[in-house]
Formats: C-alpha cells, sequence, structure tokens
C-alpha cells in the first residue's frame, strides 16, 4: 500500500506541474523545446553505440559498412605490393613500346641482316640489324620488304622478317632498357672513369645499347664490338649524351668510311711504306726497348705530345713513335689519309672461325681463322661474307679458293676500319750460333715488310711471291737452297710441331683440297712474315691466322 501511495502522489505532483506549466512564459516552452530535442539527439547517439540484443556486433555496423542485408555487395579491391605496382607499370611501358610500331617487322635471325639501299641481293648495304631488331614496315616489293629502323631507310627480305600479330607477340619478350645515343659521337669505355687510355669504342648518333645497370653519372652497358665478343662497358649520362628507356633494339648504319674515322678523337697515320717502331719509352737507345710496328697507313690516337715523340694507343698497344712529319700525319692530312685508306674489314671476335668453300654450312671446312686478325671483305651476303686470305703460290697462277665464313652468331663484325699496330719485339741477341743466324734471317726478312707482292717474283727488293721471298732470304742469310713453289719445299727440311717451332722455321698452309699453297717465315712471338697477296703485300700475321698444315725446320 505504501508503494502505491507513493506512486499515485508522484503522479498528482506531475499534474500539477504540467497544469502550472500552461501558464509559462513563451521563452520557456522554447527552451523546453530545445532540451527535449537535445534529449533526442542525445538517445539517438546513445542508441548507434548500443548493442543489438542478442548480439555483439554494433548495430550501425551495417550502416556504417554501407551495407544494405538485403543486397550483395561488391568485395573490396586488394591492396597491390611495391613489387607488384612496379611490375604493372613495367608491362604497361613494355606494351606502349610495342604499340608505338604501326606495322612492326621483328628480325628473326642468328647474327645479323643486311638493310640494302635497293630491293635485291645486288643492292648497297647500308645497314644492319640485329637479331630480335625492330623495324617499320612501310611497303612490299617482291619478297623484299621496305623498311625505317634507326634513322635508316632501306630494304630487307621478308625470309627473315617477323611482322603483324606475331611480331607483336615476339617483340613483347625483347623491349628491355636501352641506352640511346643522343649525341654525334660518345666514348664507350672499359671503366667507368674519364681516362683516354680507357676508350674502347664510339657509339653514333641513335645507336641503342641494352643497359645492364645505372650508376651516378654512367650507364653500364652490354657492347658487341669487342674482339672477345659482348663485354660490358660504360656511357657516360652527363649532359644527356643517352637517353634511358623502355626500347625495341633498331637498325646500324653500316660505318662508312668517314665512320672509321669516328673512332678517333686525335688521330695519327703512318706516312712510312713500311712500318715504324712503337717504343715502350721514348728513346731509341735500346733495341728492346721496341713493343711494336705501326704499319703504313695505319691508325693510332694521340694521348700526349712529347719532344719529339708521340705517345699513341692503336689497337692494343700504347707506346711511343716518332713525331717527325716525314713519317706520321696528324690533323687534317691525318683524315684524308684515312679516308683513302679505310678498308671494309671482317673483325673475327671468336677464338677461331670456321672457313668454307661455299656461303653454306654444307659446304667443305677447308681452314680456320683467328680473332687476332681482320680480313678485307671481297663481298657481302645476307648471313654470309666473303673475306681475302693469301693469294698462294699456285703453279699455275690461277686464283686462290674462295673463303666465306658465317656472320651468324655475331662471331663477326663487319665495318670500315683503318690498319692498327701490331705487337713485336726483335729477337735478342744468342751467345751461340746457331741463335745468332735464326736471328740475322728474321731481321733480314723483316726489312722487306711493306713491299709487294707479284706471282712468280723470286726477288723481295722488287716483288715476290710467298714461297719467292722466303727462298731468297734463307739463300742470301743462311746459304739454304729451296725448291720454287710452296708444295714442293713443304716436302723439305725436318718436320716439327708448333711447340718445337723457332724463328727462322717455315710454316705451310693447304687449300681447299689440302694441297700446300702458301708458305710464311716464323718470326717469334706467335708471328710470321710473309707475302700475303696483292692487296696486302709482305705483311706481319699471327702465325695461326688459319690452321697451318706443316712446320718444317731448315736452320739446324
Amino acid at each position: 500500500m505504501a508503494e502505491e501511495r507513493d506512486s499515485i502522489q508522484l503522479s498528482g505532483k506531475s499534474r500539477k506541474r504540467k497544469g502550472k506549466a500552461l501558464f509559462l512564459p513563451p521563452a520557456g516552452i522554447f527552451l523546453i523545446a530545445a532540451l527535449a530535442v537535445l534529449a533526442v539527439v542525445l538517445m539517438a547517439g546513445r542508441s548507434k553505440d548500443s548493442p543489438v540484443s542478442g548480439s555483439g556486433e554494433p548495430q550501425a555496423q551495417v550502416a556504417r559498412e554501407g551495407a544494405d542485408p538485403g543486397v550483395s555487395q561488391p568485395e573490396t579491391e586488394p591492396t597491390l605490393s611495391q613489387e607488384e605496382l612496379a611490375a604493372a607499370q613495367e608491362a604497361r611501358e613494355k606494351q606502349q613500346v610495342v604499340d608505338s610500331y604501326q606495322n612492326l617487322g621483328i628480325v628473326q635471325v642468328s647474327g645479323y641482316l643486311n638493310v640494302r639501299e635497293e630491293p635485291g641481293p645486288g643492292g648497297r648495304i647500308i645497314g644492319k640489324l640485329q637479331e630480335h631488331s625492330a623495324c617499320e614496315i612501310i611497303g612490299t616489293e617482291g619478297e623484299w620488304y621496305h623498311i625505317t629502323s634507326g634513322g635508316i631507310e632501306g630494304y630487307v627480305h621478308n625470309q627473315y622478317v617477323l611482322d603483324g600479330e606475331e611480331a607483336r607477340t615476339e617483340a613483347l619478350s625483347h623491349v628491355t632498357k636501352m641506352a640511346i645515343v643522343q649525341t654525334d659521337k660518345l666514348n664507350i669505355r672499359q671503366q667507368p672513369e674519364i681516362d683516354p687510355s680507357n676508350v674502347i669504342g664510339q657509339a653514333l648518333t641513335g645507336e641503342r645499347y641494352p643497359v645492364s645497370e645505372v650508376l651516378e653519372e654512367w650507364a653500364m652497358i652490354r657492347w658487341d664490338g669487342s674482339s672477345s665478343g659482348t663485354v660490358d662497358a660504360y656511357l657516360s649520362t652527363q649532359n644527356q649524351y643517352v637517353e634511358i628507356r623502355y626500347a625495341l633494339n633498331e637498325a646500324r648504319k653500316l660505318d662508312l668510311k668517314a665512320m672509321a674515322l669516328s673512332q678517333y678523337d686525335n688521330l695519327v697515320i703512318s706516312k712510312v711504306d713500311n712500318y715504324l717502331n712503337i717504343r715502350k719509352e721514348p728513346s731509341t737507345a735500346d733495341q728492346a726497348n721496341i713493343i711494336g710496328k705501326f704499319p703504313g697507313k695505319a691508325a693510332g690516337e694521340i694521348l700526349e705530345t712529347l719532344d719529339g715523340w708521340y705517345k699513341i694507343k692503336s689497337g692494343n698497344i700504347t707506346g711511343y713513335i716518332t713525331a717527325d712529319s716525314q713519317y706520321v700525319a696528324v690533323g687534317q692530312e691525318a683524315r684524308d689519309l684515312a679516308m683513302e685508306s679505310a678498308t671494309l674489314m671482317a673483325i673475327v671476335k671468336t677464338d677461331m672461325l670456321n672457313v668454307r668453300t661455299e656461303p653454306s654450312t654444307e659446304s667443305t671446312i677447308w681452314t680456320q681463322i683467328s680473332k687476332e686478325e681482320r680480313y678485307p671483305v671481297a663481298e657481302q651476303l645476307d648471313g654470309w661474307v666473303q673475306i681475302e686470305l693469301d693469294s698462294g703460290d699456285n703453279d699455275d697462277g690461277s686464283s686462290p679458293d674462295k673463303a666465306f665464313i658465317s656472320t651468324r652468331d655475331n662471331n663477326v663484325e663487319v665495318r670500315y676500319a683503318l690498319t692498327e699496330a701490331i705487337k713485336f719485339s726483335p729477337l735478342e741477341e744468342r751467345a751461340n750460333q746457331q741463335a745468332s743466324l735464326r736471328n740475322k734471317v728474321v731481321n733480314y726478312a723483316l726489312q722487306f715488310v711493306g713491299g709487294r707482292y707479284v706471282w712468280g717474283g723470286n726477288d723481295p727488293h722488287t716483288g715476290a711471291d710467298c714461297s719467292g721471298f722466303v727462298r731468297y732470304v734463307l739463300k742470301n742469310i743462311a746459304g739454304v737452297t729451296l725448291p720454287r713453289t710452296s708444295r714442293e719445299q713443304a716436302k723439305t727440311g725436318r718436320a716439327i710441331t708448333s711447340s718445337e717451332m723457332k724463328p727462322g722455321d717455315l710454316i705451310f698452309y693447304a687449300n681447299s683440297k689440302g694441297t700446300v699453297n702458301h708458305v710464311a717465315m716464323y718470326i717469334g712471338n706467335g708471328q710470321i712474315v710473309h707475302a700475303a697477296s696483292r692487296r696486302s703485300g709482305i705483311k706481319i700475321s699471327t702465325w695461326n691466322y688459319r690452321s697451318p698444315k706443316a712446320i718444317r725446320s731448315f736452320l739446324d
């Protein structure tokens, strides 16, 4: 009852208050209304934070996620890692490279494909496309595509070029980061440092080289111009000399005679008919100071000028030559001489390369040639080049065998080039008489270097062929009489091996039929002197510039 009364009493008090509120002023009414609205807002906020009955989930969880219980929602997109984002960006950039070609062609050869000025095998070669290089196909003439690539417009045989969707698919796997040369001539260096003796080649405008690594102010590239094959090298990235971006390789211009000159910044040319000595020190006091020979019309880079001497780098030799203008040319005179004497050469980049009688892998291998030599080019074919070896001394004076080497697999570089220095050290005088005789024979033979090759000639003073040359030298210095031809000479003397040969011994070489047709004299240090050919005359070569057939000694 007490509880009941309390309730009735409170109720009655409440009614009395409400009754009194009817007589409040308008301002009070507004205050009460505002408080009521505030209370509603507070209650609504509390209800959002309150758990739903029978669940640990917040009531507003669905609302906060924007979900409608009756509608299925899409899954949230996963976040990509930095590596995945970079890979996606790389894929986009590579696709953009492929898409930049309207009618893409991709070269499918082992080695390189010739770009010709006119359609047909007789068209002058103006450039080359390496394996997997790209071109824009702008037309078709029979079996030839009319293309542009690397700033060259010309023709390539369609047998060696993928096109259409097949080309676009293939191209994606060959897009790589390239250093694209933006200046007329850029030094290629062995190390990332500025040093004249560090220069190993030249890159021309528009040429592209795969980038292995980007360093501060340098790009490490893969360079295929070394005699050792493809090697790491460096291009300076200062002053925007190169642009580094994803790209496909494109054509390179065939190195014309003017481009042969671009290999040198401070050119010197030998003006003598035979050879100049290259010395270790700028002095003529010591014969042992000689480290090489600088042939007539050979080229070198002047590194330093001293009193009466040039310090030069030519080929793999760095040393001193006379600065006498009677014997060497510099400046415009050197450039003019270089333009006259630059010759299309095949530069071998592997240890030994097969020489065949025909431009086919099915034809006979009749000798092998060495990367230590540069061989004059007689003719260029797709995938093959015909080179000139020695002329020999065939009894009937007939032309020597044709010699073809494959340009596939990047084992050969064909370009205009200048003759360069040859490593050579004169024989030391020995105490015993036999060694002294060999020394006299070799030094006598060397005085004829630069002389004329004349088939059937017997005197190197006026011109001699290979057998006439060695016959004359051995007769006049050692009193040894030899038969007239190399074939007959190879049947005399004492047979020895390459490990036994000494200066003054004779090395014989054979033609494609295995018949001896050429002879040379060993002069030591892995070199020979021989009357090589009508073009080369009497010259120094490496002893295994092609495979020897026999070695004979006549001075024991």
